[in-house]
């Protein structure tokens, strides 16, 4: 598959969904042996083209730490394919389940999971291996096929992806396709059996409406200013220290990071002392090899601004690195702390995807689970603290899509743990068994048995039926 002129965008789309289509109608129920060949080979092409994407999304960013390629996209799409693999003869397995009060003798209801036929996958650029790989795992071992378009921001390794693909997959089993301008659009109007979209809530709107059009069921992978709160009874520095790890691991540009961090009042300083010892441990200077670069221009001057506003209205913005603390040429922009932030400046209201950690400081858990409750229900919640009544207090009391308690991120990375938001940073689930029975028609099969009870119901109504009916209904 090759990038789309624009003028025959809507025609190869379809092309492409037709040639899928059929193949699906021709080999509907893959097997297990075929479902996790298929799996193997989306594994082999990680780990044969290992370099080669590394280095491509290393060249989307401007500078992306190879580490933290391997370490957030890499490694989570393997071990989701190991899982799959795994536990596909399970999944597979039909269900038996219970039959009614109205049927005896060899009656019986299955659950059988079938493939939906054909799914979509509309992937962002700041995960683009991992955003594609691990729905893929889920999308293939449920015995789909996939449509998967790239981000305009990942033209690399769109680009490698489309080059040798083919290689592993032929194009009635998978496809990619580069954002070339109106790509996305098309897309998303794509009469699908099911469509993931991972990316702005703004932009999940408009990929929503679309499907709509052809009631195209949907899965909304979205975003949102997850919050941690670091508890009275937790020990500061090692909540610093996994909070920031998490915070400026690329560069930020994380949906389910930590956005802003709720700190006891008489700890903010504390705090700010402890990341003006960890940060540069880490990343000795702006220009370390360890460290991301933002995305793109745009990007990076929203960051600016948003911090520029910050300080003008009078918050503490603090960097946390010594020496230069922008490259305007590399698209860096330093870890920074902001105190005091006002609630109506860019930072607290939209989310932040950057490497900017503002700071609230709170005098009561009241307080803070008001204030996260009075906006739309985060992506993720990262509470700190060994006291489990107040713990549960938190999780039962402020939604989230997810949960990790004493850690930040760590929730996502679990193959047997669904992944997913609620209300506005999303809708829908994938990742495990979750993942597979997304993409499967979970198809209910009620078998009769020859001697049913239900011809005793049927009219004209008689004496015995009144009983069986006053059975039913006691």
């Amino acid at each position: 598959m090759t990038e789309i002129p624009d003028s025959s965008t809507a025609s190869v789309l379809n092309a492409a969904l037709a040639t899928q289509r059929q193949a699906y109608h021709d080999a509907p129920m893959p097997t297990l042996a075929e479902r996790r060949a298929d799996l193997l080979s989306l594994a082999r092409f990680l780990k044969e083209n290992r370099q080669a994407i590394v280095d491509a999304i290393s060249a989307d960013y401007g500078h992306r730490s190879p580490h933290e390629t391997l370490l957030t996209e890499m490694g989570p799409a393997l071990a989701a394919i190991r899982h799959a693999s795994k536990h596909l003869r399970t999944w597979m397995r039909p269900q038996r389940r219970g039959v009614d009060r109205l049927t005896y003798g060899l009656a019986s209801n299955r659950l059988i999971p079938q493939p939906l036929g054909v799914v979509g996958i509309i992937v962002p650029w700041n995960f683009p291996l991992n955003l594609s790989f691990v729905p893929l795992s889920a999308v293939l071992a449920a015995g789909n096929r996939a449509m998967v378009k790239m981000s305009e921001n990942s033209r690399h390794l769109a680009r490698l992806l489309i080059e040798r693909i083919p290689a592993y997959f032929p194009p009635e089993k998978l496809s990619f396709f580069d954002e070339t301008g109106d790509v996305g659009i098309e897309f998303s109007r794509l009469p699908f059996d099911h469509l993931l979209f991972t990316g702005s809530g703004t932009t999940g709107r408009a990929v929503m409406a679309a499907a709509a059009q052809n009631l195209c069921p949907v899965t909304l992978e979205l975003g949102g200013k997850a919050p941690a709160v670091i508890a009275e009874d937790f020990n500061l520095r090692l909540a610093a220290e996994r909070i920031l790890f998490v915070k400026y691991l690329n560069a930020g540009q994380i949906c389910t990071t930590v956005d802003h961090a709720f700190v006891p009042r008489g700890k903010v300083q504390e705090f700010v002392r402890l990341a003006l010892d960890i940060v540069p441990r880490r990343y000795p200077r702006l220009d370390s090899r360890d460290y991301s670069s933002i995305i793109d221009k745009r990007a990076y001057s929203r960051l600016r601004a948003a911090l520029d506003e910050a300080q003008t209205c009078g918050a503490v913005v603090i960097p946390l690195l010594p020496g230069p603390t922008f490259d305007d040429a590399q698209h860096r922009i330093a870890p920074h702390i902001v105190i005091d932030a006002p609630a109506d400046c860019e930072l607290m209201q939209r989310e932040i995807f950057g490497p900017i950690l503002p700071l609230i400081s709170y005098d009561s858990i009241d307080e803070v689970m008001a204030r996260i409750n009075a906006g739309p229900r985060p992506l993720a919640l990262y509470p700190f603290s060994n006291d489990q009544a107040l713990l549960d207090r938190l999780i039962e009391q402020v939604m989230s899509g997810g949960v990790s308690v004493n850690d930040a991120l760590m929730h996502v990375g679990q193959d047997d743990l669904p992944f997913g938001g609620v209300g506005e940073s999303g809708m829908g689930h994938y990742h495990g068994v979750e993942g597979f029975n997304t993409f499967s028609k979970l198809r209910p099969v009620f078998h009769q048995s020859r001697w049913a009870t239900t011809k005793l119901l049927m009219p004209p109504y008689s004496r015995l039926a009144d009983r069986l009916l006053s059975f039913l209904v006691r």
